[in-house]
């Protein structure tokens, strides 16, 4: 890799970086650079984990510095997503499918909506579930977030957010919070995989990692500044596009 290469890849993860800790879908963006430079489809895959895993401790740092951080819950779902992640990530070293993007183009469809409907009328109106009837539903939701999260990652944050949103009805705001806390944790399962199947290549991913991690510390204290308008303006736009982007390949 030469230095304009670097530069390139170190631009582009923090566009992607920011783009993930707002909403979801910098996955799109980087992986068919990666390939783009060269790299073998499933290799970019787990190249790419290398820079969500650090970018999502820059994100976590910055939510934390702003005050926003729910504990233990973070956790509990944090758990379950990782157990999903490793079925995801083996699955995601021997198949491919354009159905399943087709599929998840639904889903996204499905969270502009939710988005735009906005359950949560009053951001500061005290709404947020968290008995253990929705404690329970979240844990097991975030085990089958975690399986495509593991798969593919693209487009798992909005995924994320809007079964946050269904679930706990809680703001955007904590809701980036608790993804980038949960996208952390199941990295870590799908990072080995990728690591035992031998389908990284470090330095196209630490080089990347640089840019997102940049781009998770701007986005989360910026959307934290910003609230839940914003918020949901960038995931309509950034959902409509992914979802048309999955649908036609």
């Amino acid at each position: 890799m030469d230095y304009l290469q670097a530069v390139f890849l170190v631009a582009v993860g923090v566009v992607a970086g920011f783009i993930n800790t707002v909403a979801g879908g910098g996955s799109l963006l980087t992986l068919p650079i990666l390939i783009f430079l060269g790299l073998p489809p499933s290799m970019a895959n787990g190249t790419n984990r290398v820079a969500i895993f650090f970018q999502n401790i820059s994100g976590i740092a910055g939510f934390k510095s702003k005050g926003v951080f729910i504990f233990p819950y973070s956790l509990w779902v944090g758990i379950s997503a990782l157990l999903g992640a490793i079925l995801g990530a083996q699955f995601s070293v021997q198949i491919r499918g354009e159905l399943f993007n087709q599929i998840l183009a639904v889903v996204m469809i499905a969270v502009v909506i939710i988005t735009i409907v906005n359950p949560i009328k009053n951001p500061n109106e005290t709404l947020e579930r968290f008995g253990k009837k929705h404690q329970a539903i979240g844990i097991i939701t975030f085990f089958f977030i975690g399986v495509y999260g593991g798969f593919i990652q693209a487009g798992v944050g909005f995924i994320i957010m809007g079964s946050l949103t269904i679930i706990n009805r809680i703001s955007l705001v904590k809701s980036n919070s608790i993804k980038v806390f949960v996208v952390f944790t199941y990295t870590i399962a799908a990072l080995a995989v990728f690591i035992i199947e031998d389908q990284i290549n470090w330095i196209y991913g630490l080089t990347l990692a640089v840019g997102n991690m940049g781009g998770a510390w701007i986005a989360s204290r910026w959307s934290v500044g910003k609230g839940d308008v914003w918020i949901r303006r960038f995931m309509i736009v950034m959902v409509t596009a992914l979802a048309v982007k999955l649908w036609i390949g």
